[in-house]
């Protein structure tokens, strides 16, 4: 856990990859809220690690959306896609304790193996997500079977061997929740990363995957409390066992309402009306979506 002695920092991670919406203003200002509150500080880090999607000009509109809500951060923001040497370095270490093996199969063909391997009158298991867990025939090749396929020419992401990994550990891990979990988990929340099955680390072109770069990017800005939505919640399982695996400390997490559309989804960002770039040329001042998504103007 973290030192009680250190001074709080927060931090805001949006991805530009689109517009921002309400849902990102309320997790933006409640971390400033926050962070103003404890005396601590608030970081901003850009997640960028899909390159194709995220966009200088979609970044640049993103930070003057934060400006106008009046956000204040400190230092210059990090950015992810700056950082895969690191990301690498951390696969790496787990590669050399047996724990990430190449995974071959598509979407589609783990669709197709389900289909043609399941017990029709049981259901195979899903991650919290709604995915189905990655079936084990890649987890059981042989190394010189693993090189064959790659050396093919064959894409593959690297998923941690679950199973191998939490024995590695040896023991159960929690994590302290201020906010609360779907099912009002609050205190002392015991993971159970194995829920979600063999998550993918990186992918054959791609050194990280989100898991993997959010914990090293929260270790490496210090990052004493993660304020973020309720939807990744149960990513704290993985979250602390890659802390563990990693030797980085674990911090506090707040995990906060949804801000939801009026007919109950979660916002997106391809929804503009919800979107703070049409609230704002509509008139609406920051003061406007701090009471649309309930927060005091005086904070």
């Amino acid at each position: 856990m973290v030192d009680d002695n250190s001074q709080p920092v927060f931090r805001f991670a949006p991805s530009p990859n689109g517009q921002l919406h309400l849902g990102h203003a309320y997790s933006a200002l409640l971390n400033f809220d926050m962070a103003r509150r404890a005396g601590g500080q608030l970081l901003l880090r850009i997640e960028d690690i899909d390159t194709t999607r995220c966009t200088p000009s979609l970044e640049e509109q993103m930070l003057d959306e934060l400006h106008w809500l009046g956000i204040e951060w400190e230092d210059a923001p990090r950015r992810q896609s700056e950082h895969f040497g690191e990301y690498q370095k951390a696969l790496d270490q787990l590669e050399e304790r047996d724990l990430l093996y190449p995974a071959f199969m598509s979407r589609g063909e783990i669709k197709r193996y389900i289909a043609e391997n399941s017990d029709p009158n049981t259901l195979w298991p899903k991650d919290p997500d709604g995915a189905p867990l990655y079936p084990d025939i890649d987890r059981g090749r042989d190394k010189p079977e693993r090189l064959g396929l790659i050396a093919s020419g064959r894409p593959y992401a690297l998923r941690l061997d679950m199973k191998a990994a939490l024995k590695a550990i040896g023991k159960r891990l929690a994590f302290e929740e201020l906010g609360g979990g779907p099912q009002g988990e609050v205190g002392k929340v015991v993971c159970d990363p194995s829920l979600w099955g063999d998550v993918i680390l990186g992918r054959k072109e791609l050194p990280t995957s989100y898991h993997l770069s959010v914990v090293l990017d929260d270790a490496l800005q210090n990052i004493t409390h993660i304020v973020r939505g309720r939807d990744l919640f149960y990513a704290t399982f993985v979250h602390r066992l890659l802390q563990e695996l990693l030797g980085l400390r674990a911090p506090i997490y707040h995990h906060h309402d949804l801000i939801l559309s009026d007919d109950g989804r979660k916002l997106s960002k391809s929804a503009d009306d919800t979107s703070l770039r049409s609230l704002r040329n509509s008139g609406r001042t920051p003061d406007d979506i701090r009471h649309m998504v309930g927060l005091a103007c005086d904070e």
